[in-house]
């Protein structure tokens, strides 16, 4: 076991008997593997690390700056981290906007290094001020947290409101930049950070919503989680090994045969799987969005002890850190660095960053079921503590306001154990609720005119990114279009199951149409008239699970006012719906 290996006590391991069912296979699928030796030939040059660490920062050598990207030359131009590190937020934000300007540095530090702490400059509809993003391991927050946020929001009026994310996250709108050094503290008092959640970073380590509290889970991703956020971030310290990447990077643990977690679509994902009698995980490898490119994470053809969670996490990234390119944005993500040295020289990378220079071959004992029926989290039910349940609730288009919070932090507390759990599905759960009090929490005003446990089945898979109310990129609005086209479609159609529907606003699909049974990508477009308009991309067929699978464009440039019959045919042809009767003349 490493320096870097911290123990973990294993789940109980399955008997001999059990799991019988074919499973998600997170080896490869052929029978036999190239080893190493026979892995394509890789140019020596090409493994020399192009960055190296120079006065506690690591830094783009000279040799390789030719060719690189505007974002890689505001790095060069000066240290993000500084901010943080060395409290340069702290001057930045006595000085007035129209001071900012003036400079290309210090508006690239507003527009750009920022982010590094988690703060997005929305000049283009929000004009001085920041969305600021959390870092929320797993998913989970207390009532504490969960009122500091609502209270740092309410400050702003209407410019303030909060979003549940696509990554179990915060997301805090309306921020102003004098406020900044104030709100920082304010979070390390209840044990939040916004560090290294934006541009070249790792982002929120996600894991099951339902972790240690079901009766079903495999593992509880909880610890797994928090220890990869205390790593990254130095336990909130900020961590400069891991803050120059070419590229974001997303990090999953999968704790449960629903997958949740979504580890098709992360960098690094953990599939839990035995190995000798050890409890550890095959490690899935790649996957990711892009407005260019969108790829499934593929086996890395590997397997770790639970210990060593950490020091795979580490060698992979400093795999991507040290070799990968620094050009075209649009291909500087892992997958493509993978594409370059195939999986098996990428690997080879990655075991020679391992502490002892060892990294085992995957295992052919998975622990996710293959024939599994993903479950449904709304409403209640029971957990594995005798007497509690968890109830989970429907936040339309993830979108919450300040008195919304301390509602939902009231309720953890008063019913349950002041703890709440968000979903990459933009909803919450609130767990550890005794079953004496669960019927006076559904009585609850909150449940019943806001946030349901019984949403309608077009609701329930409802996803909208910020669209272009505060996003730049933005091309269409989304989070308000997607419920007013929606609650249509329901007038329309009756349907018997739930029919995922994401809406994001640009290429980038931060609302991760892909997935989605139904998708919709903001474009601009022309309606039968010629004239512009807002529309949208319209995707299908992406599944998640088991047999998860990316949704392809089913058609292009929909005027968003043509939308509605669209959905309407789509539910109709390719998921069992039944058109509404109209109701005319009806005495």
């Amino acid at each position: 076991m490493s320096s870097f290996s911290v123990r973990f006590l294993a789940p109980p391991l399955p008997s001999s008997n059990q799991f019988k069912t074919s499973r998600l296979c997170a080896a490869p699928a052929q029978t036999a593997v190239s080893p190493p030796s026979e892995a394509a030939e890789i140019d020596a040059l090409r493994l020399e690390p192009r960055v190296e660490e120079r006065d506690g920062y690591w830094v783009l050598k000279e040799k390789f700056r030719q060719g690189i990207n505007p974002s890689e030359k505001v790095k060069l131009e000066k240290e993000p981290m500084k901010l943080f590190i060395e409290n340069g937020i702290d001057e930045l934000s006595k000085i007035p906007l129209e001071e900012i300007e003036k400079l290309k540095l210090t508006k690239d530090d507003i527009d750009v290094r920022l982010k590094w702490l988690g703060l997005f400059h929305r000049r283009k509809h929000q004009y001085g001020r920041f969305m600021m993003r959390l870092k929320l391991p797993n998913g989970v927050t207390t009532s504490a947290q969960t009122r500091y946020l609502a209270s740092v929001i309410r400050q702003y009026g209407k410019e303030g409101c909060a979003d549940v994310t696509t990554r179990q996250n915060w997301q805090i709108r309306g921020v102003v930049l004098p406020d900044v050094p104030k709100i920082l503290k304010g979070l390390v008092e209840v044990g939040l950070t916004s560090l290294q959640s934006g541009m070249d970073n790792v982002r929120n380590p996600v894991g099951n919503p339902l972790a240690g509290i079901d009766p079903q889970e495999i593992v509880d991703t909880r610890p797994y989680c928090n220890l990869l956020s205390q790593f990254i971030t130095a336990n909130s310290l900020g961590n400069t090994a891991f803050t120059n990447l070419p590229r974001k990077w997303n990090v999953c643990v999968v704790g449960t045969h629903d997958l949740f977690e979504h580890p098709h679509i992360n960098d690094l994902a953990y599939m839990p799987a035995t190995k000798n009698g050890r409890f550890g995980f095959n490690l899935l490898v790649g996957g990711f969005f892009s407005p260019k490119r969108c790829a499934e994470a593929i086996p890395l053809d590997a397997w770790v002890p639970a210990e060593d969670v950490i020091p795979v996490c580490k060698a992979v990234l400093e795999a991507y850190r040290d070799l990968g390119t620094r050009g075209n944005r649009q291909k500087t993500r892992m997958m493509w660095l993978i594409d370059e040295m195939g999986v098996e020289g990428f690997r080879s990378e990655v075991l020679k960053r391992m502490p002892e220079q060892e990294l085992e071959r995957s295992s052919s004992q998975d622990l996710v079921q293959k024939q599994w029926e993903r479950r449904d989290y709304f409403g209640v039910h029971p957990q594995k503590q005798e007497g509690l349940s968890f109830v989970g609730l429907h936040i339309p288009v993830g979108r919450v306001q300040a008195d919304d919070m301390d509602e939902l932090a009231r309720l953890a507390e008063e019913y349950g154990s002041g703890e709440l759990r968000l979903t990459v599905e933009q909803n919450i759960i609130i767990p550890n609720i005794n079953n004496s009090k669960l019927e006076a929490l559904l009585n609850e005003s909150l449940l019943r005119d806001r946030f349901s446990p019984e949403p309608p089945l077009l609701m329930k898979g409802l996803v909208a990114c910020t669209g272009n109310q505060f996003c730049g990129q933005a091309i269409i609005e989304t989070k308000a279009r997607a419920l007013k086209i929606t609650e249509e479609v329901q007038r329309q159609v009756s349907v018997t199951r739930p029919v995922r529907m994401h809406w994001t606003g640009c290429p980038n699909t931060c609302g991760q149409v892909q997935v989605a049974d139904i998708g919709f990508m903001g474009c601009m477009t022309r309606d039968e008239n010629g004239k512009v308009c807002e529309g949208a991309d319209v995707f299908l067929g992406g599944r998640i699970g088991s047999d998860s699978h990316l949704g392809d464009v089913y058609k292009k440039s929909v005027p968003c006012k043509d939308l509605v019959p669209l959905v309407v045919d789509i539910l109709v042809d390719h998921f069992g719906a039944v058109r509404r009767e109209t109701e005319e003349g009806e005495d």
